[in-house]
């Protein structure tokens, strides 16, 4: 079984990264939408210049969180932060999904989608994630939260996540979980669902604050499962 990939999102803190530069940490999450945790290009860029110093393994890849951005906004950021990977978590159809993969080659296109909460709530899964086939490069479930896309620090309903799976392998995407996952709960996420990566941003915190004894602790649980 491959190993679950580890995600550390919303990182604004330029001495935080440099703290966790001796972890197994696969990708980490810089915020360009609306967020308490957004940066700017040039925060970004700054951070992302960490990632040549990382100890562990191979260096993080940088993701950068998007809802609905527009095309310039995109070049903008790119041009001045190398980043891997481009998460979309607003209403992108697969049509702009493709637009994005061949504008920025070599930079993959991940899909976010909400899931209802575990105390109801509806899913906001309007386009159908098969309409998606050959234009993104990873699946990521989050939260459902009508009054933000991500960040809201609540999980799903998990017992949802097979039939994403399932549907996610025929498209040949990975699939990713977020929304609520801390140290304490992400043990018991792996040995239930193995989703093939893990997201983590509130969970690491304290004091809405990125706490690197939370950070080691979450990445530890993940890579010993």
């Amino acid at each position: 079984m491959a190993e679950t990939k580890v995600k550390i999102c919303g990182l604004q803190d330029v001495e935080v990264l440099k703290s966790m530069v001796h972890l197994p940490v696969d990708y980490i999450g810089l915020v360009f939408a609306p967020s308490r945790r957004k940066v700017t290009a040039e925060q970004a860029s700054r951070l992302i210049s960490v990632l040549a110093d990382w100890q562990t393994g191979k260096a993080p890849v940088a993701a950068g969180v998007f809802v609905d951005p527009d095309r310039d906004e995109l070049n903008g950021i790119l041009a001045a932060a190398p980043l891997g990977v481009i998460q979309l978590h607003g209403n992108e159809s697969p049509a702009f999904c493709r637009e994005i993969k061949e504008a920025f080659p070599g930079v993959q296109v991940w899909k976010a989608l909400s899931v209802a909460v575990e105390d109801g709530g509806a899913n906001n899964d309007e386009l159908a994630l098969e309409s998606y086939a050959g234009t993104i490069d990873a699946v990521l479930l989050d939260t459902y939260d009508p009054a933000q896309r991500g960040g809201s620090g609540r999980t799903f309903a998990w017992e949802e996540i097979p039939d994403y799976r399932k549907r996610a392998s025929a498209l040949g995407a990975p699939l990713f979980v977020a929304g609520g996952l801390s140290p304490d709960n992400v043990g018991g996420l792996l040995a239930a669902y193995a989703p093939d990566g893990v997201d983590v941003s509130s969970g690491v915190e304290s004091d809405g604050v990125k706490d690197i004894a939370k950070i080691t602790a979450f990445v530890e649980r993940v890579k010993q499962s």
